[in-house]
């Protein structure tokens, strides 16, 4: 998940070398934290939120076919 998480990051901005992703397990939740360049922020989060919604749901929906929880942060 973490992979898909950067693979998706990484084609939305124009600077996908600053594109960081922090994966933290507790109690059975994986939290990952995706971290871009400043300037990118706008493109990875979208017109009121619509790209991260987009985000969010395809790594839980990846999540669900490893019976895993995720949680995904734009930070």
């Amino acid at each position: 998940m973490k992979e898909l998480l950067i693979l998706l990051a990484k084609s939305l901005v124009d600077a996908p070398d600053a594109v960081d992703v922090i994966e933290e397990d507790k109690g059975g939740i994986t939290t990952l934290r995706l971290k871009v360049a400043p300037d990118d922020m706008g493109k990875v989060i979208g017109k009121q939120g619509r790209i991260a919604r987009a985000i969010r749901t395809l790594v839980k929906a990846a999540a669900i076919n490893e019976e895993k929880k995720v949680n995904v942060e734009i930070v």
